[in-house]
């Protein structure tokens, strides 16, 4: 068996190791490895065009934290949580909005959900700090409670202007307020999941519209932690890492 097929294996025992799914090889040396079946692996996330997006990621943020008609006005919040990761990101997660253990650090998915989440881009074969994370609000809630339409519309389009900065090849929004925003439907996340669709960029922006896979958010992820709800996690991710490496 090649090198790289044997990493592509031990991935997959790994990821059903954080998942918890059955539906992947559980052994190396399978009959699907045998017969060429397992992937080589993801492509890289990364790429060197556009040398200015960490900059330009820079100024958005300070901007933001001056001017987010939202987050300035926000008082449950001890720090803002912009985002971090990488600004030629391929992959882009989106949240919702960031908890009591991001308030505290200003990062965003650090908590039990981010803690899950590592786990997911890790079986994925990437690294967290080769994507972009970020959430629609910047700032935490009272009482963790789900955004509001008025606080969306405030802070939301920041996350627009992140995404037309760092232009990733997907967008993976975490549940169902992140899909909602970006999709602009009132659809549950149960019936969205697992179905590509595109977030349109606006007019002028120049860019074509980019492909959306929606997931559970690794919060409900833990809550639920079923085999159906692993296993649609899973498949999820697994169509997200064939796309980029389809480019």
């Amino acid at each position: 068996m090649s090198r790289s097929r044997t990493e592509a294996a031990r991935r997959l025992v790994e990821t059903d190791i954080l998942l918890g799914t059955t539906d992947i090889p559980l052994v190396l040396g399978t009959r699907a490895e045998k017969a060429g079946e397992v992937s080589p692996g993801p492509a890289p996330l990364s790429s060197p065009e556009g040398g200015d997006r960490e900059a330009r990621l820079a100024q958005l943020r300070d901007r933001h934290d001056a001017e987010c008609p939202h987050c300035t006005s926000a008082r449950a919040h001890t720090k803002t949580v912009f985002g971090e990761g990488s600004a030629h990101a391929k992959v882009f997660f989106v949240g919702e909005a960031p908890g009591e253990t991001e308030d505290q650090l200003g990062r965003p998915f650090v908590g039990r959900a981010g803690q899950k989440l590592d786990e997911m881009i890790k079986a994925m074969g990437y690294r967290r700090e080769d994507c972009y994370i970020a959430n629609v609000l910047k700032s935490r809630p009272p009482n963790n409670r789900t955004p509001l339409p008025a606080e969306i519309a405030q802070c939301g389009p920041y996350l627009v202007e992140q995404i037309l900065i760092i232009r990733p090849m997907v967008l993976v929004p975490l549940g169902g307020p992140a899909t909602q925003l970006l999709l602009k439907v009132e659809t549950g996340i149960t019936k969205l999941r697992g179905h590509w669709t595109h977030w349109v960029p606006p007019d002028g922006s120049g860019i074509a519209p980019i492909p959306v896979m929606p997931t559970f958010h690794p919060a409900y992820l833990l809550r639920n932690y079923t085999q159906q709800t692993r296993s649609e996690v899973w498949s999820d991710l697994k169509a997200v890492v064939e796309r980029v490496r389809s480019g």
